[in-house]
């Protein structure tokens, strides 16, 4: 087989590096892949938002199958685009990818398929908004409509954060369109997760829990990124609890959209509370998570190529996933600065040495390369992984990794996995 991926994150990277591992896999090509994509596959100077050019590639190259990583072209109708083409597209239609691109469609669609999610109201009205949120119990939290590059969401902890928020997405349009409506939402306590699925239309398969963590510095300060570090799988996430998300969330959105006659085919990911009445929906998103694909495909046994065709194909009946017993703990090194604005062509060293620590693996995501030296070329640069036969050696390998790589202004957060290895029960001691 001969495979596209779109994209050149840090997700793209992972999925590169496994899907190049099928032995079904002839060829990966990658648009526009990144400076460690280049490693592994052929890179095309085609972005992902050059569709028509992306397609007639993948005609001309006898492609037999692409694999969009990025939401962006996913909302703006890539893969219909593929699909009219009769080309092999693993991905959801643009219908079914207001999932992600709408949070009012998402809403819209709980509710009808009777889903847990937090109590909501949807306004396009400053006037009408600010209102409504004088009224509403804080915290409260006020969410971009749109895509927003998984920044579009404040969690205000006063009614006055609630409606500078407001201000900034309805009225200084900060966000541009994706702000001229918003979602504000009640404010869920428990600890977050995310559970991704591979879908077919009809059936969902469950990847291992993941927990990403969101905000840029340590013990959950700063702001919202698009994601520092994940690990997986969830020491408190049991086989039951996975029962009922998929029971009580993942199909009955997968028979409601079925239902309405946009069935969704790809990657469904649900972002889950675990509130003490259970798992409720916090969003939708319908890709691989970045960074929570770093720490769940290096765990994931079955070949990634033979469940992305039986998804494509309506088969997904047949498909049962194996997993390592090793956990794995990703760290996000990024420029400093981010997530506002940062300095872009500092050299990166100490790639190799990070590579050589047994257990781990590095995926970058904002990077070039120049003369031969790699350089940063984004906010989030490298995905820094560590395996092991727990969460604590998993997290520590990774540290190990991470510490070996070097660039002007790396910042990332030291606490990935913290709340888990915390909560972990006090090792059994025998008295005499």
């Amino acid at each position: 087989m001969r495979v596209l991926v779109i994209g050149s994150g840090g997700r793209e990277h992972a999925l590169v590096w496994k899907l190049a591992k099928s032995p079904l896999v002839k060829k990966v090509f990658a648009a526009p892949g990144n400076a460690g994509i280049a490693e592994i596959a052929e890179c095309l100077p085609l972005t992902a938002d050059k569709t028509v050019e992306l397609a007639d590639f993948a005609a001309a190259s006898k492609i037999d199958l692409t694999v969009v990583g990025p939401e962006t072209p996913l909302v703006h109708g890539i893969v219909d685009y593929f699909q009219q083409r009769k080309l092999p597209i693993f991905g959801p239609s643009k219908a079914a990818a207001r999932l992600e691109g709408s949070k009012a469609f998402a809403k819209e669609i709980m509710v009808k398929a009777g889903v847990p999610t937090a109590g909501s109201r949807t306004f396009t009205g400053l006037e009408e908004a600010a209102a409504y949120v004088q009224t509403a119990p804080a915290p409260i939290v006020v969410k971009a409509d749109g895509l927003a590059a998984g920044k579009g969401v404040v969690v205000a902890s006063t009614r006055e954060e609630a409606l500078a928020a407001l201000n900034g997405m309805l009225k200084d349009r900060l966000f541009g369109d994706a702000g001229g409506r918003v979602v504000i939402e009640e404010f869920l306590e428990g600890e977050e997760i995310s559970v991704l699925a591979i879908v077919d239309g009809a059936r969902a398969v469950l990847l291992e829990p993941s927990q990403d963590h969101k905000r840029a510095f340590d013990g959950d300060q700063g702001p919202n990124t698009g994601g520092m570090g994940a690990y997986c799988p969830v020491p408190r996430v049991t086989p039951l609890l996975m029962s009922e998300i998929r029971d009580r969330i993942i199909q009955p959105v997968v028979a409601e959209l079925a239902k309405q006659g946009t069935p969704f085919q790809g990657v469904l990911y649900a972002g889950l509370m675990l509130t003490k009445y259970g798992p409720k929906v916090l969003e939708f998103n319908v890709r691989f998570g970045d960074p929570e694909t770093q720490a769940i495909l290096p765990r994931l046994k079955t070949d990634l190529v033979q469940v992305m065709k039986a998804a494509v194909e309506g088969r997904l009946e047949s498909v049962n996933l194996a997993w390592t017993s090793q956990a794995a703990a990703c760290v996000v090194l990024a420029s400093a600065g981010y997530p506002g604005k940062y300095d872009i062509g500092r050299e990166i060293t100490g790639l190799a040495e990070a590579a050589e620590i047994p257990g781990a693996l590095v995926f970058h995501a904002g990077t070039q390369k120049e003369n031969g030296r790699v350089l940063t070329s984004g906010g989030r640069v490298l995905n820094v992984v560590g395996l092991g036969a727990t969460l604590e050696a998993a997290v520590e390998t990774a540290y190990q990794a991470a510490d070996k790589i070097q660039f002007h202004g790396k910042q990332m957060r030291r606490d990935i996995g913290a709340r888990a290895l915390a909560a972990r029960p006090e090792p059994s001691r025998r008295t005499k």
